[in-house]
């Protein structure tokens, strides 16, 4: 019984760490999404560019880690 309780336990601490990552994640896609939308106020082009190109590598780390978690 104890090897279950602590399998579940190590389970249940890598739900709350993917939780965790994706939240933040998410948060790191808003806070660029603003950026994008100040720099382009602004008319920062580098900035811009180098704001969009970070959202599009974290987007697509996002798919891969969507798709890779999905049941096959």
């Amino acid at each position: 019984m104890d090897k279950m309780k602590a399998a579940y336990e190590v389970m249940l601490g890598l739900a709350a760490e993917m939780v965790w990552d994706e939240s933040l994640r998410k948060r790191r896609c808003e806070m660029l999404q603003q950026d994008i939308d100040a720099a382009l106020c602004s008319g920062d082009e580098l900035a811009f560019l180098a704001l969009t190109n970070e959202l599009k590598m974290l987007e697509k780390e996002m798919i891969s880690i969507e798709s890779s978690s999905l049941p096959t």
